[in-house]
């Protein structure tokens, strides 16, 4: 069966001499997995066209015996170019790939998870890499999966409980407005790294805060 979605390269790797497997994260399927036969070859029709954050329209064929399903056609629409600018960029981008890719499962409609990744893309490379952004996209998804800290509840200064509640409902372009400091950082800092593996058992290396 060919299906059609729109979706957020999250991972490729090598599969045969010829072949590459690309994961990718969509609205309505969710996080799944493609095989792009032929795509290392010179005169490949995806050719420049699979690489890490690019947005795409693709089809693809169903398989019905595994999770890895056949790459048929890719169309471009955004490769994200401006977050290889800086390293700082990539690093947060890659860690906010790496935490969808540990906390949610395949073939399963994520909609407002595909929303976020799609924000924070975009807004990554608006500003200078910050902490908060980290913050900000860690909160959001705890949100999402229905995890998020009962404000009520957490051992958090008055002030960092606050920022905790910014981060958590504001727009991205007021995020990176706000101005944490080294304390409220550090002490939310802890608390997240705390409490997201509490909740999802680990959380990826390199956390870039």
């Amino acid at each position: 069966m060919i299906q059609s979605a729109t979706g957020i390269i999250l991972r490729t790797r090598p599969l045969t001499e010829t072949s590459v497997i690309v994961n990718w994260l969509t609205p309505d399927c969710g996080r799944i997995s493609t095989v792009a036969k032929g795509a290392r070859r010179p005169k490949s029709p995806f050719a420049g066209k699979l690489d890490l954050f690019f947005l795409a329209e693709f089809s693809f064929t169903r398989s019905q015996r595994s999770e890895l399903h056949a790459l048929r056609e890719v169309k471009l629409k955004s490769l994200n170019s401006s977050l290889r600018e800086d390293m700082g960029w990539l690093q947060h981008a890659a860690y906010c790939t790496r935490l969808i890719e540990q906390a949610t499962e395949t073939d399963t409609p994520l909609p407002s998870i595909y929303h976020l990744l799609y924000g924070v893309l975009e807004n990554i490379p608006q500003h200078p890499a910050q902490p908060q952004t980290i913050f900000a996209f860690e909160l959001k998804f705890l949100h999402e999966l229905g995890l998020a800290p009962d404000l009520d509840e957490i051992k958090l200064t008055p002030g960092t409980r606050q920022i905790v509640s910014a981060l958590t409902n504001q727009e991205w372009t007021m995020i990176a407005r706000l101005k944490l400091s080294e304390a409220q950082t550090a002490e939310l800092k802890r608390f997240l790294h705390g409490f997201l593996i509490f909740h999802l058992g680990r959380i990826p290396k390199g956390r870039p805060v």
